[in-house]
């Protein structure tokens, strides 16, 4: 019984996500919302200027709506589904205003790096009461052995770092068609298995939702993409991938699952310090899967190689928690 409900959340969220896109992408295209292409980046990327972009409110509304219906019809609607949805549809809002201001000024800027920083400090730290609320446990484990370290009151700057990071890390990785989409689906997917097999069945559920959405979407984002997710999808991705990270006690497993998104934050922090102090570049440009495209690669080589990375990624970090 409990397997249909994992599968109808994953289904249902696939339906709505692939009914809604095609009437919100010409709707994006009435409203003049098209994507703006930094000057600096691929001239390949030149002719994607004015696709529609905001597509992640398809992505936002899918997961709620998929999971709200699962979690009330079949479940008991509980606080940690609750929390999940907060810090998704709260990280989604940041994106969704920093969209905004792109397609209004018709730049590729948004929010200042400051106003978005404050708006993810912000959600980040009633993320953080909430659990509280909840009596969560502040003790990390490290996968695979018996360590475990209570960080008391300074699981809140770990809080902040985790989901702060990872909605910034998967951002980043948002450059290329279906790139993060797939790589996404991936990863919710190896949290879906892991909390399944744990018997966190709720958060089991919102990843399932979650996946389902990132894959309704990609029917529309693969290459060549008919609408972008923009921030508001991106930013959202990331906020949901910490909370269940954090909630399903699987915080420093995040790093492997989430590795992709790891290596492609990486890339630019090389780039920057490399620059910066010896007044070189590592990379042809940064993040990573640009250096791949202007090392001769095709958009859908560089779009498959990372999804199968992040495949291996998932699929070492259930067998880390599932098989060890």
């Amino acid at each position: 019984m409990l397997e249909l409900v994992l599968l109808l959340s994953l289904l249902l969220s696939f339906l709505i996500a692939v009914l809604l896109s095609p009437v919100f992408i010409p709707f994006l295209r009435r409203l003049k919302f098209g994507q703006s292409i930094r000057e600096e980046g691929p001239e390949s990327h030149q002719k994607k200027s004015g696709t529609p972009t905001m597509g992640g409110i398809v992505i936002v509304l899918s997961i709620l709506l998929a999971t709200l219906f699962v979690s009330i019809r079949f479940l008991s609607f509980s606080q940690e589904i609750l929390l999940l949805l907060f810090v998704t549809v709260g990280f989604g809002l940041v994106g969704f205003l920093d969209d905004y201001i792109k397609v209004v000024k018709k730049r590729n800027l948004g929010l200042t790096s400051k106003q978005k920083l404050f708006g993810q400090l912000l959600i980040a730290v009633l993320f953080y009461f909430g659990l509280i609320q909840l009596g969560f446990s502040t003790v990390v484990t490290i996968p695979a052995t018996s360590i475990s370290i209570d960080f008391g009151w300074f699981y809140l700057p770990l809080i902040i770092v985790m989901l702060v990071g990872a909605s910034n890390a998967v951002n980043l990785t948002d450059g290329l068609d279906g790139l993060l989409a797939g790589t996404a689906a991936i990863a919710f997917g190896a949290f879906a298995v892991i909390t399944w097999s744990a018997d966190q069945v709720n958060i089991s559920v919102f990843s399932a939702a979650v996946v389902g959405a990132v894959l309704g979407f990609l029917v529309y984002n693969a290459h060549p993409a008919k609408v972008f997710m923009g921030d508001t999808g991106s930013l959202a991705l990331g906020g949901a991938i910490a909370g269940i990270a954090i909630m399903a006690k699987l915080e420093i497993l995040l790093i492997i699952i989430g590795g992709v998104f790891v290596i492609e934050t990486l890339s630019v922090i090389i780039q920057v310090i490399s620059f910066k102090t010896r007044g070189k570049r590592i990379f042809k440009m940064s993040p990573l899967h640009h250096h791949y495209e202007l090392s001769g690669w095709s958009e859908w080589r560089v779009v498959v190689t990372f999804w199968f990375v992040g495949l291996l990624l998932a699929l070492l970090g259930i067998y880390i928690e599932v098989w060890i």
